[in-house]
């Protein structure tokens, strides 16, 4: 019995090792794709040479400049969304929670949108550090109005729809600011709103980069007591887990990874309810050990595949991120209710 027990944890252990491989393949593989495709085609010794500085100008400029920060930041924020949205659904034990469905990142997009164009009617360029926090700040807003509905609704089909309609609400008001807006701020309010990477620049990735990864550092932090949170609120607490502190960290850390991919890239949808369900299929597992920096490697794919197909299908127009992810992510989701239970999963 003993040695049966042994040998299946280490057929799991090793499943585990060849997913989180795989994973880590797959994204240096879309990574580099994201560098050699585009409206110019680059070969790799070309973006070796502009890699290290040593290629030519134009090709420099198009690597250093364009792709290579976007390319990073579609890593970095792909994956610190899926987490967010992992880190949601296991607080409210929800399948669909995530940082867009619960107006999270509705909330915070329209914190962002007021602040520049308040700033930009001054003549104040909005700092980076300025629009994480002010998108914060809209998404512990909007998570407040959420915390608010979870203590007065008991069926977790109707916090989502309240959900729905704060991210509704917060989204026509978005519009409203984005409508009487100077006509030199339309174009970027109207794309960063939209979703996309395109505007990150390299000077955003030092920020974001400092934002990101202290909040995933936190998150994994909270992964022994995520999983007995997992178990119930009363075991939790039966074992020693403080449940206000926990509650309060894992909503604040939720909230910056959220805020941050607000702030640069603006709302993308599906990311963080899809990529945790599919990390669930491919471990077999929800321990929050290994579905943290599962999501983030996921996350991280499944944007840069995203934004790779954004920028290239009909090119030289480009789709807003948000189109794409809802392709790819809404049939996930879609699968997911019709398997929970004969699609009673609310």
């Amino acid at each position: 019995m003993k040695k049966t027990v042994s040998a299946s944890i280490r057929v799991e252990k090793r499943r585990v090792r060849m997913s989180f491989l795989g994973l880590g393949l797959l994204l240096l593989l879309l990574m580099w794709l994201n560098l050699r495709i585009g409206s110019t085609k680059l070969s790799a010794l070309d973006i070796l040479l502009a890699l290290g500085g040593r290629g030519e100008s134009l090709t420099n400029g198009i690597v250093l400049s364009i792709r290579l920060p976007r390319m990073l930041a579609a890593a970095m924020l792909g994956g610190a969304l899926s987490v967010s949205g992992f880190l949601l659904q296991t607080y409210f034990a929800n399948p669909i929670a995530g940082p867009y469905v619960l107006g999270v990142s509705s909330g915070a997009k329209l914190t962002v949108a007021l602040s520049m164009v308040i700033c930009l009617e001054k003549g104040i360029l909005l700092s980076s550090a300025a629009m994480i926090g002010s998108a914060f700040a809209g998404a512990m807003l909007s998570m407040a109005f959420v915390l608010l509905a979870s203590r007065k609704l008991r069926g977790a089909g109707m916090l989502i729809v309240c959900g729905v309609m704060i991210g509704y609400v917060c989204s026509a008001v978005t519009e409203l600011v984005v409508a009487f807006a100077d006509d030199s701020q339309i174009v970027n309010l109207h794309n960063w709103s939209m979703g996309s990477f395109a505007g990150i620049s390299r000077a955003d990735l030092l920020p974001t980069a400092i934002s990101v990864f202290p909040a995933l550092g936190a998150a994994f932090l909270l992964s022994k007591p995520m999983g007995a949170w997992q178990l119930g609120e009363a075991y939790a607490g039966s074992v020693g887990v403080r449940i206000r502190f926990f509650r309060t960290a894992l909503i604040l850390v939720s909230g910056l990874l959220s805020a941050v991919v607000t702030a640069f890239a603006g709302p993308i949808s599906f990311v963080g309810i899809a990529v945790p369900h599919l990390m669930k299929r491919l471990l077999h597992s929800a321990k929050p050990k290994r579905m943290i920096p599962a999501c983030f490697l996921g996350g991280g794919c499944f944007c840069l595949l995203c934004d790779l197909l954004a920028r290239t299908l009909f090119s030289p127009m480009e789709l807003s991120i948000s189109t794409v992810t809802a392709i790819f992510g809404a049939p996930v989701v879609i699968v997911m209710l019709l398997e929970r239970k004969g699609g009673r999963a609310l």
